[in-house]
């Protein structure tokens, strides 16, 4: 029992330490959809609530819809849809598909560190 505290107690340490290494971070942020399908619209939705919730007050969201703006698309090499591109903090990131795994989708824009869920 009290190993399961230490490894919560390890978790919450190692997950604190990182966003405070992470908390001045600027986000700029490229989903590319496809229109306004129910899935664009879940990926936009899920975005902006995480946004909100994890970097608010910094971050860039932009939003593009690869049937209007395909060469955006081609100079992002976007190759399926919904896509989401971090350009910034470094290292430039892509997640393509699903973005309603929260989890995932921190891990992928380096708000929490890669490993186990908390």
């Amino acid at each position: 029992m009290t190993v399961g505290a230490m490894t919560h107690d390890s978790d919450s340490a190692r997950l604190d330490d990182y966003a405070a290494n992470h908390s001045g971070d600027h986000y700029v942020l490229r989903l590319y959809v496809t229109g306004m399908t129910p899935r664009s619209t879940q990926a936009l939705a899920a975005i902006r609530s995480l946004c909100d919730e994890h970097l608010a007050g910094r971050y860039d969201l932009e939003v593009i819809d690869i049937y209007q703006h395909p060469q955006r698309a081609v100079d992002d090499q976007v190759i399926a849809a919904p896509t989401l591109v971090k350009t910034l903090p470094a290292p430039l990131r892509r997640l393509i598909g699903d973005l309603s795994d929260t989890h995932r989708v921190m891990v992928g824009l380096d708000l929490v560190p890669e490993g186990p869920r908390p």
